[in-house]
């Protein structure tokens, strides 16, 4: 059963992300989001200058005419959202946490995708694969994806990318778009060498979700920090100014050599801060696909 929370969540987030899809993202999602290729489309009689390798010999010997084939580019697409759910996603510094600004990430694309005729599916993932709802089309099955994200109740606190990006490989044979949704703790060893075995099969893109207080922390005296995933506890003093500018430059340090691989492994990113607009992080992402393009 859906509760009456959960479905007022699913109609808010669709409310707000109507204008992206619809203003916002207009022309820009298809422009640079490829097909699968070309597929044929019909045939036309030949004209001087076409490509000769193009011509249809069955149809040309039939009609004593040349003819070539037309082809077009196939637009369908297989879009894949990689949704984290572990207990670290469920922090929020604003109104807003990150989990919730995940599954309206989640939406926009799932949208975004539908109004393109394209095919979306979902992975929520902990430390395993805890939930998978195959490609379909349409904008009941959208409805279902926000859904559960919103309601879906982990087993594990704890996160591991390794499994979630194995199984993605494992049930996507052809190349699909794929935009990995999280905040990016992730303890695996040697995680990006997954990622980069991943980006090489698919278009893929790292959607960074955080939150403010994550990378500054203000001067409110003790306080006792708990880790949401391990349960660990430590005391911090935020009234000391070196505490402050140690604990930020280790966050700053991290999220900089993370962004600094995904580029030299060839994945796209997009860093988003619950209680922010995010219009403008989207904006530049769809700019810098179309400038990579015309390049």
């Amino acid at each position: 059963m859906i509760s009456k929370e959960i479905l007022r969540k699913v109609q808010q987030i669709q409310i707000r992300t109507r204008h992206m899809v619809n203003d916002v993202f207009a022309g820009q999602y298809q422009s640079v989001f490829k097909g699968q290729g070309m597929e044929f489309h019909e045939v036309r009689e030949y004209f001087p200058g076409d490509d000769i390798r193009a011509i249809d010999w069955n149809v040309t010997a039939r009609t004593g005419r040349p003819f070539i084939k037309k082809f077009v580019e196939e637009r369908e697409l297989t879009v894949m959202l990689m949704v984290d759910i572990s207990a670290s996603l469920s922090f929020g510094s604003t109104p807003q946490m990150k989990k919730n600004l995940a599954a309206e990430l989640a939406a926009v694309l799932a949208f975004a995708a539908i109004k393109n005729n394209d095919r979306v599916g979902l992975i929520l993932f902990s430390d395993e694969v805890e939930q998978y709802v195959p490609p379909r089309k349409g904008v009941r099955h959208v409805l279902r994806v926000i859904r559960e994200v919103l309601q879906f109740e982990p087993k594990h606190r704890t996160t591991r990318v390794l499994p979630a990006l194995e199984f993605m490989n494992h049930v996507t044979q052809r190349k699909s778009v794929c935009f990995l949704i999280s905040d990016f703790f992730f303890p695996d060893e040697d995680y990006m060498r997954s990622m980069r075995i991943t980006a090489k099969r698919h278009d893929m893109t790292g959607i960074i979700v955080g939150d403010r207080l994550e990378n500054s922390f203000p001067r409110v005296g003790l306080v006792d920090w708990t880790d949401a995933e391990h349960g660990g506890h430590v005391l911090i003093d935020t009234s000391d100014s070196a505490t402050r500018t140690t604990l930020a430059a280790r966050s700053q340090n991290t999220r900089a050599e993370l962004l600094k691989n995904m580029r030299s492994s060839g994945i796209d990113s997009i860093e988003v801060y619950a209680g922010e607009p995010y219009e403008k992080e989207f904006i530049r992402f769809f700019k810098m696909r179309e400038r990579r393009l015309r390049m």
